[in-house]
């Protein structure tokens, strides 16, 4: 991923909950994730100060991840354009062929039903059959030592 910076509209303080896992994941792989959640706007979510809106960051994102439905998508993707974001992320299930079609023609690049976290797992070797890379399980043979 060419993006070091994300904005993560949708982004949970609720620590069970899919984008908190995804935060978590991202900054642990050195990513800067800046949660966007009107309802959380002044709170903090995993040490980072969350926003009402996209506008309101004070840095330039790379890349804006949705975790709202394909409805909001649309809007989000306008204000990502807005924004000057490199791309659109738009998570599992969520799909909005017009707000995408308007964020490339802006030059944005653009994914869609897709998670960030599971697809930068498996680019990197992190997911196996079990869809985690534990080492427990393995095809090849032990060594017994003697």
């Amino acid at each position: 991923m060419d993006s070091h910076v994300v904005a993560m509209v949708g982004a949970s303080p609720n620590w069970n909950r899919p984008s908190f896992f995804v935060m978590k994941y991202l900054q642990a792989k050195g990513f800067r994730v800046l949660p966007i959640n009107p309802a959380a706007e002044g709170q903090e979510i995993l040490g980072e100060n969350v926003f009402a809106s996209l506008e309101q960051l004070p840095c330039k994102v790379d890349l804006v991840d949705i975790f709202r439905n394909s409805e909001a998508a649309g809007p989000i993707t306008d204000q990502a354009i807005k924004i000057n974001a490199k791309a659109v992320w738009m998570q599992l299930t969520v799909r909005n062929d017009a707000a995408a079609a308007r964020a490339e023609k802006a030059g944005l690049k653009v994914v869609m039903n897709r998670c960030p976290k599971i697809e930068f797992a498996r680019l990197n070797g992190e997911i196996g059959w079990s869809g985690v890379n534990s080492g427990v399980i393995s095809s090849k043979r032990r060594k017994i030592s003697s």
